[in-house]
């Protein structure tokens, strides 16, 4: 999958690449009918459509919906381009690297409990596309149902353009700064930050550090959106505002360029002519965001006994059944904890749902950091009705805990939860990063059990 990879970008390239990305404005909003343009006048004014569209631009809309879907969840984007994307040569197949899509069928579901280290260091001249990792996930992408979950590692920014036709891509950065460039824009993401590219928009990842690596959940099913909050209210979590969509930004690059297609489950590719992030002007609801993990407003409990981990979703992707979503996604933010009488670590749990679990910096309250433990840029994976909890380590220390106000804000983790099994990959079943005797994390909790007499 080295192919269309470039060599290590210099470091002058990153300087310019990171002035870019400090520099950028952005339009506040999730789900918003945004409109930019980077030129004055670009953007037509009482149609969509006109018969010449301004500035001799082609008008082309983006459907991330179908076009009768209730207009509180229909998705599009009219972009006025500079080339309309039907002007590309055919694609051809090209290799799918490690990459891998659903249905995951080349292993059995494993109810084991399972945990990774982080990915190896990567090849020279790796970019974001060519280091994708699949480590698992379900459903089916031709199906457009499930989700799957995969790590990158790279080295090297990208020269070619990528889009994924099979779903949205929610980046969760873990080690080093990107710069997206999209057909909408530009967008900033540093660890603590996650980006989401709606499916089927194309863009470009600039590496901003020497190497970059994190976590990746592609999303087969309906876009991802923000959660009802019910008794919650009208305010609290992930507030809309927080949200950044970019402001439009052009290429005008006449040559080639190689623009790759996720499209069910494999990976095509064709040169064209001109660059296709040549969109001058855009309005619509179909955006790609940023969003600051930090400015999430955390729920919790001001007397006793935790609330359900649920009041921590950012982003839900719903499906046919009321609340049983297909994937969610679930940030551990800094917060306070000052239940009495009450285990304030996650208590032990055995869940209906799936969990895939990632660690962005520090270490997560219920799991010991460390070399051979839950470390940023590793995962663990709990499926459905695993038994899981605190390991022994932290269940005894937080059961001899003097019960003071306490403020956790030395790590940031996240989960993709799904309804499905989370089927691995041949290669992360078989992954030199897998731990080893993850279950003897709960070895030696003893039993406590005395009955009254």
């Amino acid at each position: 999958m080295s192919d269309g990879a470039t060599a290590r970008g210099s470091a002058t390239e990153r300087e310019e690449a990171r002035k870019t990305a400090e520099g950028l404005e952005h339009l506040s909003g999730f789900g918003n009918e945004h409109s930019s343009e980077a030129v004055p006048g670009a953007l037509p004014v009482g149609r969509n459509s006109p018969q010449r569209a301004p500035l001799g631009l082609y008008a082309e809309q983006l459907s991330g919906s179908a076009f009768t879907e209730p207009r509180a969840v229909n998705r599009r984007s009219w972009l006025y381009r500079i080339r309309p994307s039907a002007a590309h040569p055919a694609f051809t197949r090209t290799g799918n690297g490690a990459l891998r899509s659903a249905p995951f069928t080349q292993t059995v579901p494993d109810p084991n409990r399972l945990r990774w280290n982080p990915l190896p260091a990567p090849a020279e001249g790796t970019d974001f596309l060519a280091g994708l990792w699949t480590l698992g996930g379900n459903g089916d992408v031709t199906q457009r149902s499930g989700m799957a979950v995969h790590l990158y590692h790279a080295d090297a920014s990208m020269r070619r353009v990528f889009s994924d036709a099979d779903g949205e891509l929610l980046i969760v950065p873990e080690r080093g700064g990107l710069l997206l460039r999209t057909e909408f824009g530009l967008l900033h993401v540093e660890p603590g930050h996650i980006a989401l590219i709606p499916r089927g928009v194309r863009f470009r990842v600039e590496l901003l550090d020497e190497t970059a690596r994190g976590y990746v959940c592609e999303n087969y099913g309906a876009p991802f959106r923000l959660p009802d909050l019910g008794p919650i209210g009208a305010n609290g979590l992930a507030n809309a505002r927080d949200f950044r969509a970019p402001v439009a930004a052009y290429e005008d690059v006449e040559g080639p360029v190689e623009v790759v297609n996720k499209f069910c489950g494999n990976l095509w590719a064709a040169t064209y002519d001109h660059s296709p992030l040549d969109v001058v002007a855009w309005h619509g609801n179909h955006v790609p965001y940023a969003y600051d993990l930090r400015r999430f407003n955390v729920m919790g409990t001001i007397s006793y006994d935790h609330p359900d981990p649920s009041i921590f979703t950012v982003l839900t992707s719903p499906s046919d059944s009321p609340g049983l979503a297909g994937v969610d996604f679930v940030v551990f933010a800094p917060r306070w904890l000052v239940g009495e009488d009450t285990f304030r670590p996650p208590y032990f749990h055995r869940n209906v749902m799936s969990e895939y679990m990632g660690l962005i910096e520090g270490a997560y309250d219920a799991k010991t950091a460390g070399e051979g433990g839950f470390v940023p840029g590793g995962g663990s994976l709990h499926n459905m009705m695993s038994a899981h909890g605190p390991d022994r380590e932290t269940f005894d220390r937080a059961s001899a805990a003097e019960l003071r106000p306490q403020k956790i804000d030395d790590g940031l983790a996240f989960m993709f939860e799904t309804r499905w099994p989370v089927s691995l990959t041949p290669q992360a079943a078989r992954a030199e990063h897998l731990q080893q005797g993850y279950d003897d994390v709960w070895q030696g909790l003893e039993r406590h059990f005395r009955p009254l007499r």
